[in-house]
């Protein structure tokens, strides 16, 4: 919310921020497009929890938990802002001209004194994100998520053994993150848009088949926002709190705005200004937060509406987890409902993988040098397959845990910085000068 005042209510501005997302900056120095940041941004922020977690979260604390998802989504757009800024901002070069950028460099570039010295505390900054996001990035980004992939398969197809599942998955991210960057920025600007595609599209169908039960589903969804009425008998007690506690907490789970995850790939769009590619940034959360999960709150909703059956099972605690009520919710698409679910979650688990292994190199890059990336990578792929071999449950909360530390040096930073930031908002976006080129050297990185 502050810095929605501080960058003057920079959520006005998506229309002019999803034009930008698809226009080429040619002549600006960087290493992949601005779509291409997007869509390798999408690729890790798109993930189980734009289909299970909204379920968990309407579930755990009913169908309000739906609109402070949304509300911290429309919020969120302008932290992602504010992030991506300060990360382009402070950018770096390395010695082959790559782009290496995030809070750790925005941290050890935004803070120095006159001399020309960052200061301890902006260094331990600096240090305590690119740690806590490298580890991050073997939980959530690798193991839980070839974990999820693992369970979707052996449910429907029981007689995959695990390990060949496992292995599979280390063939298929091993020759894309092997690639480097521009590899998995090729991958995801096609695979982003076709699977969120895919998926919106089974979401309008079955919204299209339940057409009667929209407008009660989102009548239902706003007041239980606001009262303290349980859902649907109140199974676990949905009353306001609750719905407030995880409707936030998914919300931010699933668009990552504060993480500081996203403005890493940011750094290595090619932009004129740190302002252009901020504004395509924050796009990522609308379309995550407030588009994908208002989708899939919508189409769980209006399901349990319609199906008094599910609301028993419910209500009787039979159904505890998200999957199971997404799994309802799309066999009503007869025959392909199922599938699409299943290759819906598949791609977005492996998409997740793509996105915060590249998180992860340059995080370790930071700390370590190049000299570390192939280690990382070859460990990322095994922890890949410890998860899909079943060692996935036991990282969701070391995850958790990394996540909010690496979320706390990055909102330090941004709150820092957030009186810059409004300043070159303001000259950028709100003075008509987005097509002025930031003439400031981009300084060489020391080689590790």
């Amino acid at each position: 919310i502050f810095l929605t005042f501080r960058t003057g209510f920079i959520q006005r501005k998506l229309p002019t921020a999803i034009k930008l997302s698809v226009t080429k900056d040619p002549d600006a120095p960087g290493d992949i497009s601005q779509f291409g940041a997007l869509c390798t941004a999408l690729s890790a922020t798109i993930g189980t929890g734009n289909i299970v977690g909204v379920g968990t979260a309407i579930i755990a604390g009913g169908p309000g938990a739906v609109f402070w998802m949304w509300i911290t989504g429309v919020f969120g757009i302008a932290t992602k802002y504010s992030e991506t800024f300060a990360a382009v901002k402070y950018r770096v070069k390395d010695h082959n001209g790559n782009m290496l950028g995030g809070a750790m460099y925005a941290w050890k570039r935004g803070f120095v004194d006159k001399a020309g010295n960052t200061p301890w505390w902006a260094m331990l900054g600096a240090g305590a994100f690119a740690l806590f996001a490298a580890i991050a990035s073997f939980g959530i980004g690798s193991a839980v998520q070839s974990s999820a992939m693992t369970e979707v398969i052996s449910t429907n197809l029981p007689g995959v053994p695990a390990w060949g599942i496992g292995l599979a998955i280390v063939i298929m991210v091993s020759v894309v993150i092997f690639g480097g960057v521009k590899v998995i920025s090729n991958v995801c600007e096609k695979l982003v848009p076709f699977m969120a595609l895919a998926y919106i599209w089974g979401c309008v169908v079955i919204l299209g088949m339940n057409w009667e039960l929209v407008w009660p589903a989102l009548c239902l969804i706003v007041e239980s926002a606001f009262t303290a009425k349980a859902a649907f008998g109140g199974a676990l007690g949905s009353g306001l709190m609750l719905a407030l506690q995880f409707g936030c907490a998914r919300g931010l789970f699933s668009n990552e705005s504060g993480l500081g995850s996203a403005p890493i790939v940011a750094s290595a769009a090619a932009t004129r200004n740190p302002a252009r590619q901020a504004l395509v940034s924050m796009t990522g959360t609308f379309w995550d937060t407030v588009v994908i999960c208002l989708l899939t709150g919508l189409v769980l909703v209006s399901t349990m509406l319609g199906n008094a059956d599910l609301q028993a099972e419910i209500m009787a605690g039979n159904i505890t987890a998200g999957a199971a009520l997404s799994s309802a919710a799309f066999a009503e698409i007869p025959y392909i409902g199922t599938p699409i679910l299943i290759f819906g979650m598949i791609l977005f688990a492996y998409s997740t993988i793509l996105g915060w292994s590249y998180y992860g190199n340059r995080c370790v890059t930071y700390l370590f040098g190049k000299r570390a990336i192939r280690p990382y990578q070859m460990l990322y792929v095994l922890v890949a397959f410890l998860g899909a071999i079943g060692v996935g449950d036991v990282v969701w909360t070391v995850s958790d845990i990394t996540n909010a530390l690496m979320a706390i040096p990055n909102i330090i930073m941004v709150l820092l910085l957030s009186g810059l930031i409004a300043r070159e908002t303001r000259h950028y976006v709100y003075e008509g000068n987005l097509e002025e080129r930031d003439e400031t050297p981009i300084p060489q990185l020391d080689s590790k």
